[in-house]
């Protein structure tokens, strides 16, 4: 598995950028654009999570399979 500092930072600044959009565009009255700004921020961090977790279980499955 080869997750390193550099994923958890992107999730994370990923994450401050999305709310800092969320906050200026709530501001600016523009709340369904807001809403969409959250949305696909957490369908791309869920597809960063999602490929971790596929990784997760390959060397799982190859630890417990014994495969490589």
């Amino acid at each position: 598995m080869n997750i390193d500092m550099n994923t958890i930072f992107q999730i994370a600044g990923i994450g401050i950028v999305v709310a800092f959009l969320v906050t200026v565009l709530e501001q600016m009255g523009k709340k369904d654009y807001a809403n969409w700004v959250t949305l696909i921020g957490f369908i791309y961090i869920l597809f960063m999570v999602a490929s971790i977790v596929e990784d997760l279980f390959q060397k799982i499955k190859a630890v417990f399979l014994f495969q490589s």
